[in-house]
């Protein structure tokens, strides 16, 4: 685990201030990238697995506030492990909301298929719960004829923190650009409850799981690291300079270098002039 201090003896690292958002700037663009991806396919609303979490809170509230809240469903899959927290703090937002909302207890899905494999691993357990929630949600979404709404924040997405066609998938997703702790600043800008914002983030796998125990280390410190790596593009040798403790440089390095597939939708080998995913873009991604 790595430490939660990670700053150099006698340094010290550069401040969060970089992580800050404009509200007035950011908002009215998440709001006007939902609008504008369901309007181009001709479908009123978007479908969105709320777990009770701050990430789809954020999703939730931010759909509502560009469709309306008649064009939002929230969906909440417990498993019979989940906090009862979860669930109840994901029904006040509803009703905080107005939006409609479907309860599917997932425990008679996966522990038939958990049953067979009585060996299974608790990240295995963990992976197909995930994934069951995806099924149901895109079942849903076509049942409702509503784009599947994703919740992954850009500090999941580049450490590989998620369950690939899992929890990471969705048609649009208004956080992949925000890191976690950005995402808690625009919670508070646009009104998610404090009993939401205020909690240990967790994907309630199982008891007692919280993000940062399993992770080892702290959204602050990951995200201030990241930045400076991704956005800024800084070498190695420029942020240890910068007084990042270069084991967790590496670390981190290594987590965003395994986790691409992830990232990325399925190779396809090249055969023709225009390959799916390589040089073909369908005119709708160009804005007409």
């Amino acid at each position: 685990m790595v430490s939660a201090n990670h700053e150099r003896d006698g340094s010290q690292r550069p401040g969060p201030e970089a992580l800050l958002l404009n509200p007035g700037r950011a908002l009215p663009i998440l709001r006007g990238f939902i609008a504008d991806e369901v309007r181009k396919v001709s479908i009123a609303g978007v479908v969105v697995n709320l777990s009770g979490g701050i990430d789809s809170a954020v999703s939730t509230v931010l759909a509502a506030q560009a469709l309306g809240p008649e064009n939002v469903t929230a969906l909440m899959l417990p498993y019979e492990t989940s906090h009862p927290d979860s669930l109840a703090d994901a029904e006040d937002l509803v009703d905080q909301l107005g939006i409609r909302s479907l309860t599917i207890t997932i425990s008679e899905q996966v522990d038939p298929y958990f049953a067979k494999f009585p060996d299974m691993s608790t990240l295995r357990r963990a992976n197909k719960m995930a994934r069951e929630r995806m099924t149901i949600l895109y079942d849903q979404s076509q049942a409702l004829s509503a784009l599947p709404l994703g919740t992954s924040n850009k500090t999941e997405l580049l450490l590989g923190y998620g369950t690939i066609y899992g929890d990471m998938a969705s048609a649009l997703n208004p956080l992949g650009d925000l890191f976690k702790t950005q995402v808690w600043q625009i919670a508070r800008d646009i009104g998610v409850p404090d009993t939401i914002i205020d909690k240990p983030p967790t994907a309630d796998l199982w008891p007692g799981q919280t993000d940062e125990d399993e992770l080892g280390f702290a959204y602050a410190d990951v995200d201030l690291l990241l930045y400076h790596m991704v956005d800024q593009r800084l070498s190695r040798a420029e942020l240890v300079e910068a007084q990042f403790d270069p084991a967790f440089v590496d670390d981190i390095a290594r987590r965003v270098q395994n986790s691409q597939f992830k990232r990325r939708p399925p190779l396809i080998a090249k055969l023709s002039t225009r390959t799916i995913t390589t040089d073909f873009r369908y005119p709708r991604d160009w804005g007409r």
